[in-house]
């Protein structure tokens, strides 16, 4: 803990924001850095609960109350080891995380929870500014050579512990830069690439080799990759979206998001745009089909296109404002949550049905038709279902639509098909225990658990590195999540 007294001395702070009509002209990330008074009180606010059940609510298995304790102390060295003993890079974490450790805050019960993410990025920050983060090549190498494919938070975690374990390691990523959907999914304004390019630099000096431009599947045979390549270790993410089918899909105008968000990031950056065709949002209609957080990425992009509106909908209920009694402390609170792009602007509503893409003569989308729906009461244990309300179709004007649904499974074209690798239940990649039906291939991310969140991504790079080593040397000096946690407290005990 940090001040025995400091949870109740202190007020939960969170980071300051930019304002609205400020960020909304530019791509600069809308968040800032807890300056270093504001870190120490909210770290003070930790509390010496007995059982730290943040640590289970964080996938990571995050030392938390520990570096809390040292941000309070100024210890800012000891901060940042125990913080990076456990999470690879808190820089993105810090940044994107929807903190599922903060849902499992004791002091959570009864008030505001700790500012964990915060300080998360705080730690990492002062750490770089301090010059603490310094390339730690492996002291010899094991002369064993790992494929990771898929460079997102998954392939860059397990690239680094596999580096860390000595092996020679090569990460391929078919787009034209490093970071996966940290790169060409998340927008600037929640995390500038800079950020990125940051962490790659230090990797690339500790020995890791990066391949952008590589398809795997396409420009290299899989095939290939198991002659060369003592194992694999696929990353490549849950890819393919979940589509739309209904009257007038094909219209010009209506795109998956991850069709419309790759390219403004593309366009921050100066580099080559992706797709048959740009996509803006400028002066247009748009409607955001889809109430998770590549929807409300779409709607903060949409206005700084300078859309002419901005609506979302959900096909679920609107959930409540406060937890329910189905999601008690410490489960993660199935709640309505605003998110920065929300704030800057959006009509939003919950349990509609988009029923048709209205087109003009030229084949132009122009307007779309929903219905209200009632979500009828259904037995315990039994699957919602929905009625449509009779009376309430409609049509309304959008020039553009975008469908941030969700994914489904990773791509089965090439890589996977080439390796015959066998699939679960819900098309993702079937890995016991990170190991493939293919002995010597391994997955992790999104394409083994499906669609998920940045901090699971980077426990499971972590976890299947491991499982790699094993594999490799039949034995592994790197820390799994369960008992990671009790050797790295014991070992900065004090």
């Amino acid at each position: 803990m940090g001040k025995p007294t400091g949870f109740m001395e202190f007020e939960r702070e969170v980071p300051a924001k930019r304002k609205v009509e400020e960020r909304l002209k530019d791509y600069k990330e809308i968040e800032l850095t807890l300056p270093e008074p504001a870190a120490q009180k909210q770290a003070a606010r930790c509390m010496d609960c007995g059982v730290p059940f943040c640590h289970s609510g964080c996938p990571l298995g995050n030392i938390i109350p520990e570096f809390n304790d040292a941000v309070y102390n100024q210890n800012w060295e000891y901060a940042y080891q125990i913080l990076a003993s456990t999470n690879n890079f808190p820089e993105f974490t810090g940044r994107i995380c929807p903190a599922p450790c903060e849902s499992s805050c004791v002091l959570g019960i009864n008030k505001p929870p700790v500012t964990i993410e915060a300080i998360e990025r705080f730690i990492i920050e002062t750490a770089y500014s301090k010059g603490l983060v310094k390339p730690t090549p492996p002291a010899r190498r094991t002369g064993k050579r790992v494929a990771v494919v898929g460079s997102g938070p998954a392939g860059l975690a397990a690239a680094a512990q596999l580096n860390k374990a000595g092996h020679w390691v090569t990460v391929f990523e078919r787009a034209d830069a490093i970071g996966g959907l940290l790169r060409y999914g998340i927008p600037d304004f929640k995390l500038e690439k800079w950020v990125i390019d940051r962490r790659i630099r230090i990797m690339q000096e500790e020995g890791i080799d990066f391949r952008p431009g590589t398809n795997v599947g396409v420009d290299v045979k899989a095939s290939r990759l198991m002659d060369e390549y003592d194992a694999l270790l696929l990353c490549g993410g849950s890819t393919v979206p979940r589509d739309l089918p209904i009257p007038g899909r094909n219209l010009k105008g209506v795109h998956f998001a991850m069709e419309f968000l790759p390219q403004q990031n593309a366009r921050i950056s100066g580099r080559p745009v992706p797709g048959k065709e740009a996509i803006f949002a400028t002066g247009k209609n748009v409607l955001v089909i889809g109430g998770g957080d590549t929807g409300s990425d779409c709607v903060g992009t949409s206005k700084r296109h300078g859309a002419n509106s901005v609506r979302q909908i959900e096909l679920m209920p609107m959930p409540p404002r406060d937890r329910h009694e189905t999601t008690p402390w410490p489960h993660w609170p199935m709640i309505l949550r605003t998110s920065t792009s929300h704030e800057e602007g959006c009509d939003r509503h919950w349990a509609i049905l988009t029923k048709e893409f209205v087109g003009d003569e030229n084949g132009n989308l122009k307007a779309v038709k929903l219905v209200d729906l009632d979500w009828a009461k259904t037995e315990p244990g039994k699957p919602p279902r929905f009625e449509e309300v009779a009376g309430t179709e409609r049509e309304i004007p959008c020039e553009l639509a975008l469908l941030a649904m969700g994914f489904l499974h990773p791509q089965k074209e090439g890589m996977v098909e080439q390796l015959g690798l066998e699939p679960d239940e819900r098309g993702n990649v079937k890995a016991n225990n990170y190991q493939t039906s293919v002995p010597k291939v391994f997955s992790a991310g999104d394409m083994r658990r499906g669609q998920s969140l940045v901090v699971w991504a980077i426990s499971e790079g972590r976890e299947a590195a491991r499982q790699v080593d094993i594999f490799l040397m039949g034995e592994s000096r790197l820390e799994s999540k369960e008992i990671g946690v009790l050797n790295v407290a014991r070992a900065y005990a004090v």
